[in-house]
């Protein structure tokens, strides 16, 4: 394995050396221990020296830092494998017609940014013509995580390729009329082209990170050979700050995913102004990087600073870029010779004297236009770089100009993250300094035109060449043509049907039940992806560890502590479960990587990912919108779920409110069972429609949620009535009636219909036999085994109506002719069964567990939030009274019987 940490060669070649015989001689000396006493002692003797050098205030770099200079000098640059004229003329029809789309879309009031990809154009035009490969050769292609903010640039290479129309162009950010561009990548606005979500709150990082390992995964298991594949991902130096960004780095170089490389466009600005004002955003990133075991490569300056660094005879150049802020760095690029003389050359004899041996303009040259990240030969040999190196990640630090080549107006202005449109005027110096063949008879009434070589033009004979050697176009979505899964044997899914009798049985052990028989399953089994983050005992999967066994790239290097235990701690190359760590959002970033390798590599995958309930949506939200903008399928399984089912947990462990933010996924189908068997039909369902025969009229690209209790309790049968499977899947069904459940009320009795999810459908169970014993009133119980199934169903009804179409809500159907009022309980703030209010016939209302959590038994929290039994036959009778149906005095007598 090469050390990512290591100095190269190739860097030392840079720095200046007055005395090369003594340099020898300490080198020599190096050798010398080394081979006399081993590695060891001189890696003592080194460390010694240089801690000796940092007390005596020797100005060197840090350990994790190497000088502010490219880490591949010009001489050992390799020769780029192509037309670099012609690439340049590529990439500037491509500057053009990025910055005319959102200019032209400006008048709308509809934004976009211009600045980001005229920094980083030749990051991604290198990469197109010589590295990123599609997915029409062999394998899976490349995977392409786009920066978000450069996406006019990807839009304007789609228009030279023939992909995309003016009219597109000219539909950026306006999507209403079906034939626009999302704002950035989008797969579910745009799903021909995009096929990963990028844009803000680091999810690119983490998610290109899984998705590398996950690469590795399907490999090892032999599900599918997908080591050609690497993941590049394009990032922003101010993006880098988010935590999501840098939280796996430790994990991509551990597992030493050398399919991955980071390309981070350090143009030394954010959305307001410098990243690092007073500091050095690359150096602090090579740290940063080197410190997690990446291998690191640095693209800082353009070969006109070739010059300088020959002149740098006594390493005062180097030590100045070392020392200069970022920020200086910025207004450098907006200030004339004479101010640079002044001061970057100014502040040192040995610069000052260099400084007369520079004109005006090759000053100039330098520090406003020559940077590494603006040359194809230093993109194309730092992109080399990285895929010949392994055994470790690779991050490549470029260093660009944010507004490169719009003008002196764009260039380096703390503002142009804000700036969303270039005039006239400047078009045309624009068009100039790019050499655009553009008449100014094309600026019909002061708007600038798209410009296109021709269908025939070198340029795009070029282009298509390149991408067909390459693999045919990119970035490319596609959804292989293959066949669903066939649906496991029934026997898993009835395991439950009769109930489990005498035996106390929490539903997140019938799920964890249910999954250890479907992997079994001959066809389907293997492609079950278990993802936890260490809490597997806590939900009882330790089971599947010696079955299963847990991935990891090295195999199991330890005798497990627990080996001669049934139940041992596995590790294997080809395990099948995931096993994250705490690390919530890792775990989301596999499961996407997992739930979308129908559309990435070909291979439907069944992932399900189970966790602290409470560490959900309201922990990793923003991903699980991702997840439904990438078009994943699976499992999400809120264990431990509910507010009042973690006894002693507490505040920030107790859950009453994860349905309320799922409801707002419109991909995420919210299922909140109440019994075993409800879980086994949730499950089949959802096998048959996102991976089996789904209907014509059924959006595939959903993913089921469910929350799941740790409440142990017996698990009835399943009712024989008609239509349970169908209640169960829409989101409610009766559960009993009073005479079913023989509690024989008088004919006359007042009735009410108890409605409850998950959990608290016991506590209506027991209600309901309190009503009818002690207080004459007839309950009837159903299971809502979704409130917002049975929502959305109703906003459907109201969408229909307005077009015309007469249908009936389903909930409206399931209770028409129930009598008597509604009272609906779940163990989650009463937003949750308040979904379906106004769409319910009968009187309505509802009990939940509103406020924070708190630490205390079972029984107390729900006395205390008021949705036990108790409290809830107090509000049965309420409601009666207040329609005549009982008396009034029957309230304050329940009231002070049950102590409430």
């Amino acid at each position: 394995m090469t050390d990512p940490n290591a100095i190269q060669p190739s860097e030392l070649d840079q720095l200046p050396d007055r005395d090369p015989e003594e340099t020898a001689e300490w080198q020599a000396s190096l050798d010398a221990v080394t081979a006399a006493a081993g590695p060891h002692r001189a890696a003592y003797l080194m460390r010694r020296t240089l801690e000796r050098a940092e007390g005596a205030g020797v100005p060197l770099p840090k350990l994790l830092e190497t000088d502010y200079v490219n880490t591949i000098p010009t001489a050992a640059e390799p020769a780029v494998d192509g037309d670099e004229a012609l690439e340049q003329r590529i990439t500037a029809w491509n500057r053009w017609n990025a910055a005319a789309m959102v200019t032209r879309g400006s008048k709308y009031g509809v934004g976009g940014h211009i600045a980001t990809f005229a920094s980083a154009a030749w990051l991604y035009e290198t990469g197109f013509n010589h590295f990123f490969r599609g997915k029409e050769g062999d394998g899976s292609g490349d995977q392409l995580y786009i920066q978000g903010h450069a996406s006019p640039g990807i839009y304007a290479r789609a228009f030279l390729d023939g992909r995309i129309g003016e009219e597109q162009l000219d539909n950026f950010r306006r999507e209403a009329g079906g034939n626009g561009l999302p704002s950035y990548p989008h797969p579910r606005r745009l799903p021909w082209l995009w096929e990963f979500p990028t844009v803000s709150m680091g999810l690119g990082p983490i998610s290109a990170i899984y998705q590398a390992r996950f690469n590795r995964y399907l490999t090892s298991r032999g599900i599918k050979d997908v080591s050609d594949s690497h993941v590049w991902a394009f990032l922003g130096d101010g993006e880098m700050d988010e935590p999501e960004s840098t939280t796996a780095l430790t994990l991509a170089a551990r597992e030493q995913l050398d399919n991955l490389t980071f390309v981070v466009n350090c143009n030394l600005q954010r959305l307001d102004g410098p990243v690092r004002a007073n500091f050095k955003i690359v150096q602090e990133l090579e740290a940063q990087f080197r410190g997690a075991g990446w291998n690191v490569i640095k693209t800082l300056w353009g070969t006109a600073w070739d010059e300088l660094f020959q002149l740098d005879t006594t390493g005062a150049l180097v030590r100045r870029l070392r020392e200069v802020p970022d920020a200086q760095v910025q207004t450098y690029q907006t200030r004339d010779a004479a101010y640079i003389r002044e001061d970057f050359f100014g502040k040192d004899p040995a610069l000052a004297e260099m400084a007369k041996l520079l004109s005006d303009d090759k000053i100039l040259e330098c520090f406003h236009l020559s940077r590494g990240g603006h040359e194809s030969r230093k993109v194309y040999a730092a992109y080399k770089a990285a895929l010949s190196h392994k055994g470790a990640p690779t991050v490549i630090l470029a260093q660009t100009v944010k507004g490169h080549t719009l003008g002196e107006g764009f260039a380096s202005k703390n503002a142009n993250h804000q700036m969303k449109k270039l005039t006239v005027d400047e078009f045309k110096a624009m068009r100039d300094r790019l050499e655009l063949p553009i008449a100014d008879s094309q600026f019909v009434d002061g708007v600038v035109p798209y410009a296109h070589p021709g269908a025939d033009s070198p340029e795009v004979r070029y282009l298509q060449e390149r991408r067909a050697a390459l693999g045919g176009p990119a970035p490319a979505r596609r959804v292989h043509p293959v066949a669903p899964l066939p649906q496991p044997a029934e026997k898993a899914f009835t395991a439950f049907d009769k109930g489990s009798g005498s035996q106390n049985v929490a539903t997140t052990m019938a799920f964890v039940r249910l999954v250890k028989d479907l992997v079994r399953d001959k066809e389907t089994g293997r492609r079950w992806v278990p993802i936890v983050p260490d809490e597997a005992r806590t939900f009882g999967m330790e089971s599947l560890f010696p079955s299963l066994g847990i991935y990891s790239p090295m195999g199991q290097t330890y005798e497990p502590v627990d080996r001669d235990q049934l139940m041992y701690y596995k590790e294997a190359k080809n395990g099948q479960i995931f096993n994250e760590g705490i690390t919530e959002a890792g775990a989301m970033a596999e499961f996407i990587a997992a739930s979308t390798s129908y559309s990435t590599h070909g291979e439907t995958m069944i992932p399900f990912y189970i966790y602290y309930s409470m560490f959900g949506w309201q922990r990793t939200g923003d991903q699980m919108w991702q997840l439904g903008d990438q078009l994943g399928r699976g499992f999400l399984v809120g264990a431990t779920a509910g507010r009042t089912t973690l006894t002693g947990e507490g505040l920030q462990h107790a859950d009453g409110h994860s349905p309320v933010i799922a409801a707002t996924n419109p991909a995420a189908l919210t299922y909140d069972p109440a019994f075993a068997y409800e879980v086994a039909v949730i499950v089949k369902e959802g096998l048959r429609r996102m991976f089996g025969e789904a209907k014509p009229d059924e959006d595939q690209n959903v993913f089921y949620y469910l929350t799941v209790y740790n409440e142990p309790l017996p698990q009835p049968a399943k009712p024989q009535a008609a239509g349970v499977d169908e209640g169960i899947v829409k989101g409610l069904y009766r559960f009993n009636t009073a005479e079913s459940a023989g509690l024989s009320p008088a004919a006359n009795a007042p009735r009410i219909q108890l409605l409850g999810s998950g959990t608290a459908i016991h506590w209506a169970l027991k209600a309901q036999r309190l009503l009818a014993e002690e207080w004459g009133v007839s309950a009837d119980v159903w299971s809502a085994t979704s409130w917002t199934e049975l929502r959305r169903d109703a906003m459907e009804a109201d969408e229909a109506l307005l077009r015309g179409e007469e249908r009936t809500p389903y909930v409206r159907q399931a209770l028409q002719g129930a009598e008597g009022p509604v009272l609906a309980v779940s163990d989650y703030m009463r937003q949750v069964p308040d979904q379906i209010a106004q769409w319910v016939e009968q009187d309505y209302t509802s009990l939940g567990a509103d406020g924070f959590g708190l630490s205390d038994t079972r029984e107390a929290a729900r006395r205390h939030f008021g949705v036990d039994a108790e409290s809830i036959v107090v509000a049965a009778l309420a409601q009666l009274a207040r329609r005549g149906e009982v008396k009034a005095t029957a309230v304050k007598e329940a009231r002070e019987k049950y102590g409430l």
